[in-house]
C-alpha cells in the first residue's frame, strides 16, 4: 500500500512539474529565437550527459565554440537542442538563481545565428578559445568565447577585474584582469 502511494504521490508531482515549463509557442518567442532554425555556439562549453546548466560548470565533454546546433524546443527553463553534425541532443537548463536571466536572454548568451569571428583574435588566443581554456595575456572579450559568462552571482558585472567561475558544483576559480588582459587565473 505504502509503494502504491509514493509512486501516485512522485507520479503527480511529475506531472505537476511538467506543467510549469510548458514549450514556448512561436508568438511568445523573443526575437532572434526562433525553433527549427540553425545557431551557433558562442563559446565553447561543456555538456554532461548530453546537458549543459548556466552555471557553466567547467567539466564533462567540450562542445566548441561555433558548433552549429538546431534549436528543438524552449520553455521557462529549457532549450532543447540538436548538434547539426553528429545529430546528439543537447539540453540547456537555466539556473535563473545564478544568471539573473530567464532562458531566452539565457540562450541568446550561448547560441546566436551567425559564427563568431574568431580572426578578431591572436593565434594564441583562438588556440585556447578552441580548447575551452583561459590563458595569461587574454583579453575579455577572448575568455567569453573561451569559456562563457561567469554566473552574475559571483560575478555581478563584467567591468570586475576578477570574474569567478565554477569548475564544478564545489569548486571555483578566478580569472584575474589587469590593463583589461588576463594576468592571472587563481585556482
Amino acid at each position: 500500500m505504502h509503494r502504491r502511494t509514493l509512486f501516485l504521490a512522485v507520479f503527480g508531482l511529475s506531472i505537476l512539474l511538467t506543467g510549469c515549463k510548458k514549450e514556448l509557442k512561436p508568438d511568445q518567442l523573443a526575437p532572434g529565437v526562433q525553433t527549427g532554425q540553425v545557431y551557433y555556439t558562442q563559446f565553447s562549453l561543456f555538456q554532461e550527459k548530453n546537458n549543459f546548466r548556466t552555471t557553466n560548470y567547467r567539466k564533462g565533454i567540450l562542445i566548441p565554440i561555433n558548433t552549429p546546433v538546431t534549436l528543438q524546443a524552449i520553455n521557462s527553463g529549457q532549450a532543447d537542442l540538436r548538434l547539426v553534425e553528429s545529430g546528439q541532443p543537447l539540453s540547456i537548463e537555466n539556473v535563473s538563481k545564478h544568471t539573473q536571466e530567464d532562458m531566452q536572454t539565457a540562450f541568446k548568451k550561448i547560441a546566436a545565428p551567425a559564427k563568431v569571428d574568431l580572426s578578431q583574435f591572436s593565434a594564441a588566443e583562438q588556440e585556447a578559445i578552441l580548447a575551452g581554456q583561459v590563458k595569461k595575456g587574454m583579453s575579455r572579450k577572448a575568455v567569453l568565447a573561451a569559456i562563457g559568462y561567469p554566473p552574475l552571482t559571483e560575478t555581478p558585472t563584467l567591468n570586475s577585474n576578477d570574474w569567478v567561475y565554477w569548475k564544478h558544483r564545489f569548486d571555483r576559480f578566478v580569472v584575474h584582469f589587469k590593463n583589461d588582459k588576463v594576468d592571472n587565473i587563481v585556482d
